[in-house]
This record gives structure tokens, C-alpha cells and sequence, in this order.
């Protein structure tokens, strides 16, 4: 049977993929890029939905170290932003536990489905190929947010997408098969253009897009979601990633 894949933009339309599809969640500036990070540096990762499910999160680790945001704000008594530059600039392997305004709400709003999938520009590949091997349909969601498009995500999901097609899966729709031609050969440049690239400029948070910038498909491995954990798929060994070799 040939598998299919479908690529949305919102994080609570993962509610209707949940008991047909595995899904592949993508939040490029930041959070999957931040969760994708932690796991190939080996900490736990426990992403969530609120300063209070945090909390509660928190209180069952030892020595877990609180990061995200919500809004562009470091919650109080989080110890940093979420961001995949400043994670990987520390030398401590503490549990994270993760908080964003899409990116772990698509994860949220994915719970209990066939399985969910962490991607992003890091790791599109890996995740492409292995996923093509275990599932016939496939759903391929960017954190979109206030119901608009995010330009980073729609370029990954695209790029993930394509790689599936170039295994024999077909896109689902005329939208799928759309922005997979779109994005097909754009450059990763353009997201430096883009609404999120700009408020990080903003914001003073610009090392991030360097960061995401500068790590593309560098990393062979695959990130599932395991109830509220998110782990290293166990069958996949991971190769080093490119800048190791």
C-alpha cells in the first residue's frame, strides 16, 4: 500500500490526525529544535503546556532545569529562554522541562496519537527515512500560531514531506502537494527573513537563528514522544552527526 502524507500548519489540528496518523511535530524557531538539542546531548526532556503542569513535572525530577517561554517571556523562576543556542552553550545534562507557546502545545494537542514524532531542521532526514519505514500514513504539523503560517515551519514540513515522497508516499491533497513544490528547492536563507526571524532580531534573541541556520540535517537520529517524555528512538543508533566526523 503506498503511504500518504499530509502537511497542516496549527497546533490544534493534531486533535484530527491523532487515531489515523503518526504525526511529525515542528517548531523550527525553537522548540523542537531546543527538545531535538537536549536529546542528542543527552538529557531527559519533559515538554509541557503550562508554568503549572511544569511544576508538577519538575517536582518528580531531580535537579531539573526549567526553560521556555510564553508570549516571548522567561516565565518566573525559569532559568532560561527557549532556546536551542543557549541549551547547547551548558555544560550540565540536568532533566529539561520545556514550555512554548506552540511548539509544546502541538505536542500537547498530539498526545495519544498512533505516535508523534520531534523534528526539525536538525534531524529532518533521519526522521523522514524512519518514519517512511514504520507508517503508511503520516502527518507532517508546523506550530503555527494565532492561526497564521510560520515561514521556518512551512520549509521543514515541506522538506520532510518531500523526503517521504521521494520514498514512494503520495501527498494527501492539493495543499500538500502545493507547498512541497513550493519549498522544494528553496534555500534555508529565507527564514532569516521571516515574522519569527525578526522578533528574535528584536528581542535580542538572534544567536538562535544563527544556531538554526548553522545546524542542518547535522544530526542522524530520531526523537519520539513516550507518554510525556521525549526519547531517542530506541532502534535508531544514531550516527555521529556531521560536524563530528
Amino acid at each position: 500500500m503506498t503511504g500518504r502524507v499530509v502537511i497542516d500548519a496549527l497546533p490544534e489540528h493534531a486533535v484530527q490526525y491523532r487515531g489515523t496518523h503518526a504525526i511529525v511535530a515542528v517548531d523550527a524557531f525553537r522548540a523542537t529544535t531546543t527538545i531535538v538539542t537536549a536529546v542528542a546531548d543527552g538529557r531527559r526532556v519533559f515538554p509541557v503546556v503550562s508554568v503549572e503542569e511544569a511544576s508538577k513535572v519538575a517536582a518528580g525530577l531531580s535537579d531539573p532545569l526549567l526553560a521556555g517561554e510564553l508570549a516571548g517571556e522567561r516565565p518566573p523562576n525559569f532559568e532560561v529562554n527557549n532556546s536551542p543556542y543557549r541549551l547547547s552553550g551548558r555544560s550540565d545534562r540536568r532533566p529539561l522541562v520545556l514550555l512554548s507557546s506552540a511548539g509544546t502545545q502541538l505536542l500537547a494537542c498530539a498526545r495519544g496519537s498512533i505516535a508523534t514524532y520531534v523534528a526539525c531542521f536538525r534531524n529532518l532526514t533521519a526522521t523522514a527515512d524512519y518514519v517512511a519505514s514504520r507508517h503508511e500514513r503520516v502527518a507532517v504539523i508546523g506550530a503555527g500560531t494565532r492561526g497564521e503560517l510560520r515561514l521556518e515551519d512551512q520549509l521543514a514540513c515541506a522538506w520532510i514531506a518531500l523526503r517521504l515522497t521521494e520514498q514512494g508516499f503520495q501527498p494527501a491533497d492539493a495543499m500538500t502537494r502545493h507547498e512541497i513544490d513550493r519549498w522544494a528547492a528553496a534555500d534555508i536563507s529565507l527564514i532569516n527573513d521571516g515574522p519569527s526571524a525578526e522578533y528574535l532580531r528584536s528581542s535580542g534573541q538572534e544567536d538562535d537563528i544563527g544556531y538554526v541556520l548553522s545546524h542542518v540535517d547535522d544530526l542522524n537520529l530520531v526523537v519520539v514522544m513516550d507518554g510525556q517524555e521525549a526519547m531517542l528512538v530506541d532502534d535508531h543508533v544514531p550516527a555521529l552527526s556531521k560536524g563530528e566526523l
